[in-house]
């Protein structure tokens, strides 16, 4: 069967009933959820209860055994390699070239997905455009942090995901990352993030799940005064 990779129409993605096991643990069991397009939803939960399982399942990097991802109209799976263009999944390893500048990172990065977008538009969503010279080794974690930010908008994905984005960012950083966030889903996009951070993330996300030992133990607007 072939599938249409363009998108004409309002994004969404549709998880029912997904599980994922390691052996004979599960790490997902029976979760379901929808995001609208221009939404992003917040994941928490103590460490392994499956946020990080969830975020590379709907990357498609790593294959479920129960369940179904629908994405732009598609079941994920069987059509991975088609839609894997609309996501990005940004991981605890940043994935750069320590021996290059930030603005050769993003043009190799473009030329190797044959993408046409201007690495400088990327650097300055994610506020370093006055460091675009500067080699990576030089940087710090949370400027590395922003620069695989920008290094996956460069493609344009229709959904981000995106593992403890917060993390090792100061609060100019936050702010920086908060925002590229909010264009993004401004602009129609999606975004999944997995937090240790709630207090952080919540206000950008008008979704909240809550993930107990791979299972959904809340899912609705975020409770701030719970968080």
């Amino acid at each position: 069967m072939t599938v249409d990779s363009g998108h004409n129409g309002p994004a969404s993605l549709a998880v029912t009933n997904l599980a994922r096991r390691f052996g004979r643990n599960w790490a997902l069991a029976g979760v379901s959820f929808e995001l609208p397009a221009g939404a992003a939803l917040m994941v928490t939960g103590p460490n392994g209860s499956g946020k990080s399982t969830l975020l590379m399942c709907c990357s498609s990097l790593s294959r479920y055994h129960a369940g179904r991802i629908e994405f732009l109209g598609q079941e994920l799976w069987p059509h991975r390699f088609a839609l894997r263009r609309h996501l990005a999944l940004l991981s605890h390893d940043n994935h750069l070239y320590e021996d290059l500048s930030a603005l050769d990172n993003l043009r190799i990065h473009a030329r190797l997905g044959a993408i046409a977008s201007r690495p400088q538009i990327a650097l300055q969503h994610v506020g370093l455009q006055d460091s675009q010279d500067k080699l990576v080794r030089s940087f710090s974690a949370g400027m590395r942090r922003r620069l695989a930010l920008a290094r996956l908008l460069l493609h344009k994905p229709t959904l981000l995901l995106l593992d403890e984005p917060f993390a090792a960012l100061d609060e100019q950083g936050r702010k920086l990352m908060t925002s590229a966030i909010l264009k993004h889903c401004n602009t129609g996009g999606m975004a999944i993030i997995a937090t240790h951070l709630p207090s952080i993330t919540a206000p950008i996300c008008p979704l909240h799940m809550q993930l107990e030992q791979g299972v959904v133990s809340q899912f609705g607007p975020p409770q701030v005064n719970s968080l």
